[in-house]
């Protein structure tokens, strides 16, 4: 059977995208139109109005000309969604008991991941909601549906959080899963979540705290240890939980053990950096300011990775497009949970500074580490708790026998008893 990239059920959710995309563009085009007809120099702040006569006269009639032309198209959109929407609207109930895919999943995640903020704003049926799979499907988080999926479970917890634009049937890659490695003879029960990556990650965080409170009332047996690994944005993740969980003074918290960073952006990524000098390019001249409207349409979470953002204080009442300092409030590693970190390299070795800064092609090895030239921020990881490794591409993490390797070690080595928790994260 050839793979299922779309769903027939998610023709109402693109339509509604499409929609959008349509209405988003008649506004830049109209921008950009207005723009022109008022001739401003280059690199002009503002966009006055004309100041001879003549000139008015023909910004006058042209803007007015124009305006209802873009009505006219706005108009004729709105119809035709509104068609659409109600016409799929009712094919909804049969068109979701039909088949998914791995591969439609990840189409999803993608789009998700870009996008997701805005999806969840405008109620799209495309939206992810955070829960907890096995086998690509959905697993409630009751008693009897958790006994049902693992009938033999112990005490102890696997939990693996995924990456930005990614789904949990994406931590297998070319045939190798770590979490499947990990849990192969330890006795512990791995747990994947599914959740919405354009959202922000404080969003996220607050969301996965409550998750794994239910999941720890709901087990089938009580719960003596649970361990977390992060890839990428999914280290974020983890660390915004156990400050919600702090918050709400959740009994989950003081279940974990160890927690392991692979790939985790914990200040931040280059490339989301990279988007923020390109929107600051863009908006220098009148003449491409509509067209960093573009750029600004990428997600909550794929700009909270600019710096590595993970409560709602990092981003709440800022422009999270605007040029600035790291806005952060420092935020330490759980005090009574053994921490460790990952980073890689596409670089052969550790010497040139341009190489460190390139990390693994999406994060630096410092972020990666933890490390911060400002104290406060630093995450202060033991040497022996981190590793490095060479000439691997941020994806190559995923599926790297020795990244396994070493997370293995570190699972199997031994556990610090903790002197109950320590309150402090």
């Amino acid at each position: 059977m050839k793979p299922v990239y779309v769903h027939p059920s998610d023709l109402r959710g693109y339509s509604h995208l499409a929609i959008q995309a349509t209405l988003g563009v008649t506004d830049l085009v109209e921008a950009m139109h207005h723009t022109i007809l008022r001739l401003p120099a280059p690199t002009a702040k503002r966009v006055g109005k004309p100041t001879s006569r003549v000139h008015r006269g023909v910004d006058t009639t042209l803007r007015s000309a124009s305006g209802w032309v873009y009505r006219v198209i706005r108009g004729a959109t709105n119809l035709v969604g509104g068609g659409l929407d109600a016409a799929l609207g009712q094919l909804k109930p049969e068109l979701d008991a039909m088949e998914s895919s791995a591969e439609r999943a990840t189409i999803l995640a993608i789009v998700n991941g870009v996008l997701g903020d805005h999806m969840a704003a405008h109620n799209n049926p495309l939206t992810i909601q955070m829960g907890w799979r096995k086998d690509g499907k959905s697993l409630p988080l009751t008693t009897q549906a958790l006994a049902a999926a693992w009938p033999t479970t112990s005490g102890k917890i696997l939990v693996l959080l995924h990456g930005h634009c990614m789904n949990e049937m994406q931590w297998t890659r070319n045939g190798h899963n770590h979490g499947a490695v990990l849990t192969a003879s330890s006795g512990y029960t791995p747990m994947v979540l599914r959740y919405n990556t354009g959202l922000h990650v404080s969003t996220n965080g607050r969301a996965l705290a409550e998750q794994l409170e239910q999941l720890v009332n709901a087990w089938p047996v009580p719960v003596s240890d649970i361990r977390i690994v992060g890839y990428s944005m999914g280290g974020l993740l983890a660390r915004s939980a156990f400050y919600y969980g702090e918050q709400a003074a959740h009994q989950w918290m003081r279940r974990v053990g160890k927690l392991f960073f692979v790939g985790t952006p914990h200040h931040g990524s280059m490339v989301e950096r990279a988007g923020n000098l390109v929107d600051v390019a863009l908006s220098v001249s009148p003449y491409s300011r509509a067209l960093s409207r573009l750029g600004k349409i990428r997600s909550a979470g794929t700009t909270d990775l600019r710096f590595g953002n993970l409560v709602d204080e990092d981003w709440a009442g800022r422009d999270r497009f605007a040029p600035g300092a790291d806005p952060r409030q420092p935020l330490p590693l759980p005090a009574h949970v053994q921490c460790y970190a990952i980073a890689a390299m596409l670089a052969k070795n550790h010497g040139a500074m341009p190489d460190k800064w390139l990390g693994d092609g999406l994060v630096p090895v410092d972020s990666a580490l933890g490390r911060h030239s400002d104290t406060e921020h630093t995450l202060a990881l033991p040497v022996q708790n981190q590793k490095v490794f060479p000439e691997t591409s941020h994806l190559g993490l995923l599926d790297s026998q020795a990244v396994c390797s070493q997370l293995q070690a570190w699972f199997d080595a031994p556990q610090h008893a903790a002197d109950g928790y320590a309150g402090a994260v």
